[in-house]
C-alpha cells in the first residue's frame, strides 16, 4: 500500500542527473525522451514498503526533475516510467515495473527474480500482445541517495609510466575469499583487498596496478540462479556508478574509497574492467529493470528493419546505443565519477569494438573514442581497449587511436603457440616480445601499447594451460559446449592432475618458460592472479558462473600441493629484474627491421650457430630455437638530470624443441664472458651462476629458456718484477 501524503516537493534542477545530497535536501534527475508520466518513489529502510509515489511535473530539455527538501542519505528510491507500451516501434514503457536510476550511486538489496520483471508475460510468445501489470517492487532492486563526503586526505594517484607498469589481474572475492591473511569477515570483499596480507603479497611481487573485474552494480542471469549457479564474473552490469554491494562488508560506499586509498598508499594503482558495450536487461524477451523502462529506444541499438529486436555486437542480446548523446553522457559521466570521485586510475573497456562503432562499422574517429580523446579528465588515466567484439568488422587489434593500450590477443596466441611447440612461429613471436611494432608503430604508439598477456580472467590459467589438452566445462551446464577449443594448451603428457614427477617438472619448466618470456618482453605485461602460485580451475576456461572452489585461489592447498615449486619467488624475481633494467622496457621500438636484423644496434636475432638470421630461416616450419641480443647501451630512458641511461648487454635463448640445442654464444667489444641469470630448466629457474666463454656454447636444455648477461672483461692482473 502507498501512503498518499505527499512529501514537501520543490522543483529541482535538470543537473546533475540522479540524486544528489546537497546538505539540505536531494535533487532527483531522470532522463527520457519519450516518456509521458515519471513517477518517484519512495519506500522505508527495509526497501519492502513503497510509502510515496510522487509524480514529477518539472520537465527540462527532456530531463525530468524534482527536489525533496527533506530527503537525507540513505534513502531508497526508484522509478515508474508511464508511456506507450509498443514493442514493435521500439517503445517499451511499463509503470508497473520499478526502475532503477541509471544515475545511483549505491544499489541495495536483492533481486529475487520472478516474471514480474518482464513487461510481457512471460510465456507468451509475442510480448507485444501481453502486456503485464504485476508489480514487481517486492523483489526488486532499489536505488540509494548516498552522502559523498570522503577524507581523502592527502592521496595522490601513483601515476606510473606505462613502460614501468605491471599489471595483475583479480577478481575481489576469488581472490581474497580463502587467503588466510584476510580477517575471515572481510574475505571476499573491498575490505578485504585492502588487508596487509594482500598488498604485502603484491609488494612483494612487484605489481604496481591491479586491474579488478567488474565492480559495476551486476545481477546474476535468471537462467544461472535456476540452475543454482551466479554470475561470478560480473559482466552483467545494471548500474554504472554503484560499486556492486556483495563486495562489501560494511554496505558503504566508502568501503571501496578506502580500498584505493589503501592501494595509492602503497603505490599501487586501481584500474576497472567496465563493461559499457550492454546492459543485463537482454535481447527483446529480456527484463525491464531499469533502462528498457525509461526509454528503450534511446539507450539500446535496435534493429532498423524491425525494432521490436535489439542490435546485438556483443553477444548478449544487447546493445547501448553509443549514438545517442544521452547514453554517450551517461557514459562519461560515469568514468568522470570513478576518477574523480572514486579516485581510480584507469579502466580495461570490455569489448570495447561496440563503443566505437557509429552506424556499423567501427570507427576510430568515432565520437565515444573522440570525446575521451578531448577530455581533461579522461585522457589522462591508463585506458585499455578489449579490441574486439562479436560484430562484422569486430576484430580491431592494433587500429585504436593514440592514448589507448590494447589486450593484445596476438601476443597470446604467439607465446602459447610457439611454447607448445608448434612450427611456423618464430617470426611472430620475434614481433611479439619487442612490443608489436607491426601493429602499433605506424599509427605513433609506443610499446606500452600493447598489454601483453599469456592467461586472463577468460581461458585457461597457466597451471591448466600445461595440464589440458582440452577444456573441462561440465560443471557449467553446458554439457562443455561453452568456452573456447582454441586454448594452444599442452598437457605434457597427462591429462589432468598427476603423480608423474617428470610430467610435473616439465610443467613446471613450461610455466617458467612462459613467464619469463611475458615479464622480459617489450610492452605492459599482464598477470592473471594466482598464476604465481599454480591456481587450477580443473581445466575449466569459462568459469563465469563459477562462484564456488573452482575459481576462488586456494591459497594454503596449492602450497600443499606443489611444495618444492616456489614459482612466486620465481616471478618477484624476475618482476625485479624486469623493473632494474629499463632494456626490457623500452619507451620506443627497436630500430630498423626488427625480423631481419640487418645493421640493427640495439637488437640482434642469432641463430644457434651464433650468427643472425636470415630471411629463409624466418620461415622455416621446424625453427624453435632462437637468440635475441639486447644491447643496453640504447636504450631509451634518461635520469631525473636528464642524461640518458645505459643497461647492460643481454642474451636470450629460448628453445621449445624436444631436444637439446648448443647454442654459439657472441663475442662482443666489451666483454668476453656471459653469466647466468635465468635458465628455466632448473627448478626455481636458477643454478649456481656459472660464467660462460663468449664464443663457446652454452647447453640449451629441451623446452627451456635461459637468460645471459654480458660480464665486462676483467682487467689483467698487475705484473711484479
Amino acid at each position: 500500500m502507498v501512503i498518499q501524503t505527499q512529501p514537501v516537493l520543490w522543483p529541482g534542477r535538470p543537473y546533475p542527473l540522479g540524486a544528489t545530497w546537497d546538505g539540505e535536501g536531494v535533487n532527483f534527475a531522470i532522463f527520457s525522451e519519450h516518456a509521458e508520466k515519471v513517477e518517484l518513489c519512495l519506500f522505508d529502510q527495509s526497501g519492502r514498503r513503497e510509502l510515496h509515489r510522487i509524480n514529477i511535473a518539472e520537465q527540462t530539455d527532456q530531463v525530468w526533475h524534482c527536489y525533496l527538501p527533506e530527503a537525507r542519505p540513505g534513502l531508497l528510491y526508484g522509478y515508474r516510467v508511464h508511456g506507450p507500451y509498443e514493442p514493435a516501434k521500439g517503445l517499451r514503457f511499463n509503470h508497473h515495473k520499478l526502475l532503477l536510476d541509471p544515475y545511483a550511486k549505491q544499489i541495495a538489496g536483492d533481486l529475487k527474480w520472478s516474471d514480474s520483471h518482464f513487461g510481457y508475460r512471460v510465456g507468451h510468445r509475442q510480448e507485444d500482445l501481453s502486456f503485464d501489470r504485476r508489480d514487481d517492487c517486492p523483489g526488486m532492486l532499489k536505488s540509494m541517495v548516498i552522502d559523498p563526503a570522503f577524507t581523502w586526505g592527502t592521496d595522490r594517484p601513483p601515476c606510473t609510466p606505462w613502460h614501468k607498469s605491471v599489471i595483475y589481474e583479480l577478481h575481489v572475492k576469488g581472490f581474497t575469499i580463502r587467503h588466510p591473511g584476510v580477517p575471515e569477515g572481510l574475505r571476499g570483499t573491498y575490505a578485504g583487498l585492502g588487508t596487509a596480507a594482500v598488498i604485502d603479497h603484491l609488494l612483494k611481487l612487484g605489481i604496481t596496478a591491479i586491474e579488478l573485474m567488474p565492480v559495476h552494480y551486476f545481477v546474476d542471469d535468471r537462467h544461472l540462479v535456476e540452475r543454482g549457479l551466479r554470475n561470478y564474473w560480473g559482466y552483467n552490469s545494471i548500474g554504472f556508478f554503484a560499486p556492486v554491494s556483495r563486495y562489501s562488508a560494511t554496505g558503504s560506499v566508502n568501503e571501496f574509497k578506502t580500498l584505493v586509498k589503501t592501494l595509492h598508499s602503497a603505490g599501487i594503482e586501481v584500474i576497472l574492467d567496465v563493461v559499457y558495450n550492454h546492459t543485463a536487461e537482454g535481447n527483446q524477451m529480456g527484463p525491464t529493470l531499469s533502462f528498457r523502462g525509461i526509454d528503450n529506444s534511446v539507450y539500446y541499438r535496435l534493429s532498423a528493419e524491425n525494432p521490436r529486436y535489439y542490435t546485438d555486437y556483443t553477444g548478449t542480446g544487447n546493445t547501448l546505443n553509443m549514438r545517442h548523446p544521452r547514453v554517450l553522457q551517461l557514459i562519461m559521466d560515469s568514468l568522470r565519477y570513478w576518477v574523480l570521485d572514486m579516485h581510480v586510475d584507469g579502466f580495461r573497456f570490455d569489448l570495447a569494438a561496440t563503443l566505437a562503432r557509429e552506424l556499423h562499422e567501427v570507427d576510430k574517429l568515432g565520437a565515444f573514442l573522440d570525446i575521451i580523446h578531448q577530455d581533461p579528465v579522461l585522457s589522462q588515466v591508463k585506458l585499455i581497449a578489449e579490441p574486439w567484439d562479436l560484430g562484422e568488422g569486430g576484430y580491431q587489434v592494433g587500429k585504436f587511436p593514440v592514448g589507448w593500450a590494447e589486450w593484445n590477443d596476438r601476443y597470446r596466441d604467439a607465446v602459447r603457440s610457439y611454447w607448445k611447440g608448434d612450427g611456423w612461429q618464430i617470426g611472430e613471436l620475434a614481433y611479439r616480445i619487442t612490443g608489436s611494432s607491426d601493429l602499433y608503430a605506424r599509427s605513433g604508439r609506443r610499446p606500452y601499447a600493447s598489454i601483453n598477456f599469456v592467461t586472463a580472467h577468460d581461458g585457461f590459467t597457466l597451471q591448466d594451460l600445461v595440464s589440458y589438452n582440452q577444456k573441462h566445462n561440465e560443471a557449467n551446464g553446458e554439457e562443455n559446449r561453452d568456452g573456447t577449443d582454441n586454448n594452444r594448451s599442452w598437457n605434457c603428457g597427462a591429462e589432468g592432475p598427476t603423480d608423474d614427477p617428470a610430467i610435473n617438472a616439465l610443467r613446471a619448466q613450461q610455466k617458467r618458460n612462459f613467464l619469463v618470456t611475458l615479464l622480459l618482453s617489450q610492452g605492459v605485461p599482464m598477470l592473471l592472479a594466482g598464476d604465481e602460485i599454480g591456481h587450477t580451475q580443473q581445466g575449466n576456461n569459462n568459469g563465469y558462473c563459477q562462484d564456488n572452489e573452482i575459481s576462488w585461489i586456494d591459497w594454503e592447498g596449492i602450497k600443499t600441493r606443489n611444495p618444492e615449486d616456489d614459482l612466486r619467488a620465481f616471478v618477484q624475481k624476475v618482476i625485479a629484474l624486469r623493473r632494474s633494467h629499463p632494456v626490457f622496457r623500452r619507451r620506443s621500438f627497436f630500430q630498423g627491421r626488427a625480423i631481419k636484423g640487418a645493421g640493427i644496434k640495439d637488437i640482434l636475432w642469432l641463430r644457434p650457430d651464433g650468427r643472425e638470421m636470415t630471411d629463409e630461416q624466418w620461415n622455416q616450419e621446424n625453427a624453435r630455437t632462437l637468440g635475441v641480443f639486447f644491447s643496453g647501451s640504447a636504450v631509451d630512458e634518461v635520469d631525473e638530470r636528464g642524461l640518458l641511461i645505459t643497461d647492460e648487454n643481454f642474451l636470450l635463448l629460448m628453445n621449445a624443441n624436444y631436444e637439446a640445442v648448443p647454442f654459439s654464444l657472441p663475442t662482443t667489444a666489451s666483454g668476453m664472458m656471459w653469466g647466468r641469470l635465468i635458465d628455466t630448466c632448473f627448478s626455481g629457474g636458477n643454478d649456481p651462476d656459472l660464467p660462460y666463454e663468449a664464443g663457446g656454447e652454452y647447453p640449451l636444455q629441451p623446452r627451456s629458456l635461459a637468460l645471459l648477461i654480458e660480464l665486462q672483461a676483467r682487467p689483467s692482473p698487475p705484473r711484479t718484477a
